[in-house]
């Protein structure tokens, strides 16, 4: 397990906060060059790694770190982490590819992804009932994007 001291349950979920900051910058990235390039899918691909990939894989992390009563173990974390980002690249690969298969396979392993999440926190009884709600709120969010994403995309194919 990941140590009990606050700054050590922080350390632990570097790997969320890794690769949430390197998404919200590849983003920031394919932003800059969709436009002169006229990629048509490029400020789908730059939302997608911001905001999914990026803002909530972060969002995710720091609400584990500060909400769950006993911190999880760096195997854990870090297959969390895998399956967030896996399933990530995948919706982009099956968005780019016009596959609503693959783009559904990996929706799923973001709901796995999120589970995961969900299970980190488990039933907190943290003090400041905004964070655990807003933590909630955040992956419940999520949560609900997934099926209007997957419907889109086989209605758009």
């Amino acid at each position: 397990m990941v140590g009990s001291s606050a700054a050590s349950r922080w350390v632990g979920h570097l790997p969320l906060f890794v690769a949430g900051a390197l998404s919200i910058v590849a983003g920031g990235l394919v932003a800059a060059v969709s436009g002169p390039t006229d990629w048509a899918h490029g400020s789908w691909v730059a939302a997608f790694l911001v905001l999914v990939a990026g803002v909530a894989q972060v969002g995710a992390a720091a609400g584990q770190a500060h909400l769950a009563p006993t911190a999880r173990s760096v195997g854990f974390i870090v297959a969390e982490c895998a399956a967030w980002n896996v399933a990530g690249l995948t919706v982009i690969a099956g968005t780019l590819v016009s596959s609503p298969t693959i783009v559904t396979a990996g929706s799923a392993l973001l709901a796995a992804a999120l589970a995961m999440s969900a299970f980190a926190v488990g039933a907190s009884s943290h003090p400041s009932r905004l964070l655990l709600w807003s933590f909630r709120a955040l992956l419940g969010v999520l949560l609900m994007s997934i099926p209007v994403g997957i419907t889109l995309t086989w209605i758009r194919n």
